[in-house]
């Protein structure tokens, strides 16, 4: 795709929802099986704790749409969290929200694809043991659909994406019939028993709630992802973004509560450890919301399928809010020298295929790393997202507060007002979560990311100070010329007289040195010794220069040679030219020794050294297109 059509790429509401909302949504499928995860440390009694703790994330939930709507209109180019707080923060906050959601993208991928890999398992529980293999799979096929562009993988993502919205409302509906009627429906796991960990009273019970707390936010994940990318929507960008979002919320919360309900009512028991359910070791439950489908729908079991079917696509398409996010988010980190300019740069398909690779590849690692273990990997999830969530409602207080230092009207100044103290309560409230998070998550696994996150940090830091460097030393002033070397000295590199060599000498020439030799490395005498002979036979007219090697390198005789020459006439420049021959097939590289690619390497850190290659394409590598060509 040309330049000129990334317009063209702009979705519509209907494909930004799937493609930036996948992630909130699908994140329901598994939130409710968290809170109940931690709360079945203390046994089936505190399990009614539940009902306290989603209504605290639904309120959660509430204020972070609402201030993630302002941050639409105030930002339309995007950024979310790292363009908000660079502008009203400073570099060290902007640079911690940019690693934050960087880290949090990677584990967005592996929690959203380990998950639905789990929905699979709980379907056909003999594929379980292929769950690392499920899980990279998914992750490769979800990379080159994302190569393909924004737009197709819009269109692909909305089907499953849809879909698992209508089998969830379809559940609610059966069960609401179902309930209404009077009929009894308990969950396949409703009469296995609990058995606790421990004692949990006062301040270990309060620690307990607070941690299934923290596991429940999970609901929480991607919902920045619209303001990351309100440049990718269609006119008018920030409202149809809100709008998104707001519809995202309406869906996520609706589900959420609802599921929550339904495992309550259903008495859905599960256990990080299949012994405390009084099961034997090895054997798992299936996924809460398994159970609830598979209860909801009684004897219907094509749409308990279906319900699977679509859960794990929409978990695993979840990856694709990530994919989206990371790679615009990396590509404008690079723009301001944070990161390395490949990921700025865009593919054929108008996308940044470097970040989407690399995002890939963390991914793949952290799935392979934890067995794709969901529980295991969740413990790292969600302490970026509430770092990025605080400092960009932080960010967007500052921000209100500049806007309303140059506005006198009334009205205006209200809205304004009005904003920022949406902003304030999402910043006071993601705050507070940030510390509980922290609290009750950091012996699990989040110290990995609180070690993740800094060492992200200052790398970015060290390649802006690299980028900075080379640019004050390549600064010249506005009215300095072109730099001349007062003369130019070539060194052509001959091994034998050959068709190359020749090729060489005579290209050496056409540059007009002023002066020209030809040098050559004797590692073996005898071969030294015929190369003067011929090159006499040849009457060639450039003089020829023979350095001795007792140690059979040629590499550093050269480099002496080159300094020794520098030494001698410091201002002129030095011309290396090296011939090489153009071999037809890629495995004949390794038949040739790479002296040569050795040679260019080490000659590149000399200063007032150019190297010239002097191409010689053989027969078959004429035959060949030249993007299959090999240097030998």
């Amino acid at each position: 795709m040309r330049t000129s059509q990334l317009t063209e790429t702009l979705l519509p509401k209907r494909l930004a929802i799937p493609v930036f909302c996948s992630d909130p949504l699908s994140s329901v499928a598994y939130a409710t099986e968290e809170i109940l995860l931690i709360l079945a440390f203390g046994g089936t009694q505190l399990l009614h704790l539940a009902w306290y703790v989603a209504a605290v994330i639904v309120v959660l939930l509430v204020v972070v749409i609402s201030s993630y709507r302002q941050t639409c209109y105030a930002y339309p180019n995007g950024g979310g969290a790292y363009a908000v707080s660079a502008e009203n923060l400073g570099r060290s906050a902007s640079l911690t929200a940019a690693s934050a959601l960087l880290v949090d993208y990677v584990l967005t991928v592996a929690v959203s694809v380990v998950a639905g890999v789990a929905a699979i398992t709980s379907a056909a529980p003999s594929l379980g043991k292929y769950a690392v293999e499920l899980s990279v799979g998914a992750v490769a096929l979800l990379t080159l659909m994302n190569l393909r562009g924004v737009k197709e993988s819009g269109r692909v993502f909305a089907v499953p994406t849809y879909g698992f919205v209508l089998g969830i409302y379809v559940m609610f509906a059966f069960a609401a019939v179902r309930l209404a009627t009077g009929q009894t429906i308990r969950a396949e796991s409703a009469h296995l028993s609990i058995h606790a960990t421990g004692t949990y009273t006062g301040l270990a019970l309060i620690f307990l709630a607070m941690r299934a707390f923290a596991s429940g936010c999970t609901a929480l994940t991607g919902v920045e992802a619209i303001s990351n990318g309100v440049p990718a929507f269609a006119k008018p960008k920030s409202r149809n973004a809100a709008q998104s979002l707001a519809i995202m919320g309406l869906m996520s919360i609706s589900m959420f509560v609802g599921i929550t309900t339904l495992a309550l009512l259903y008495k859905v028991h599960v256990a990080d450890n299949p012994t405390e359910l009084g099961l034997p070791a090895g054997m798992s439950t299936p996924t809460a919301l398994a159970q609830i489908a598979k209860a909801s729908f009684g004897n219907v079991t094509f749409l308990f399928y279906y319900v699977q079917a679509f859960t794990a696509g929409i978990l695993i398409l979840a990856a694709n809010t990530a994919f989206n996010g990371f790679p615009l988010l990396a590509g404008l980190l690079a723009q301001h020298r944070f990161l390395p300019r490949q990921l700025h740069n865009r593919g054929d398909r108008l996308v940044f295929s470097n970040g989407i690779i690399l995002l890939a590849l963390a991914a793949i690692g952290l799935i392979i790393a934890f067995d794709a273990d969901v529980s295991s990997i969740i413990q790292l999830y969600i302490v970026g997202v509430f770092v990025s969530f605080t400092l960009s409602q932080a960010g967007m207080v500052k921000h209100w507060s500049k806007e309303l230092a140059g506005i006198s009207e009334a009205s205006a100044r209200h809205r304004i007002r009005r904003s920022q103290a949406i902003n304030a309560t999402g910043a006071f409230f993601t705050g507070v979560v940030l510390v509980i998070v922290l609290a009750t998550k950091f012996l699990h696994g989040a110290w990995i990311v609180t070690i993740a996150m800094p060492l992200l940090f200052v790398a970015m830091r060290g390649i802006r100070r690299h980028y900075d460097r080379i640019a004050r030393e390549l600064a010249v002033a506005p009215t300095t010329g072109s730099l001349q070397p007062s003369r130019n000295h070539a060194v052509v590199l001959v091994s034998q007289i050959h068709a190359p060599t020749l090729r060489a000498i005579g290209y050496a020439r056409s540059i007009r040195p002023h002066q020209i030799e030809a040098l050559n490395v004797s590692v073996e005498p005898h071969e030294s010794d015929e190369l003067k002979r011929q090159w006499d036979e040849h009457n060639l007219d450039v003089p020829l220069v023979v350095l001795d090697s007792p140690y059979r390198e040629v590499t550093r005789p050269v480099l002496d040679y080159i300094r020794r020459v520098r030494r001698e006439s410091p201002r002129d420049v030095v011309t290396v030219v090296i011939p090489e021959y153009v071999l037809g097939r890629w495995w004949e590289q390794v038949l040739h020794n790479q002296s040569a690619l050795r040679l260019k390497a080490r000659l590149l850190f000399m200063p007032g050294v150019m190297v010239t290659s002097v191409p010689y394409q053989l027969d078959a590598a004429l035959d060949r297109s030249p993007g299959k060509s090999a240097v030998g």
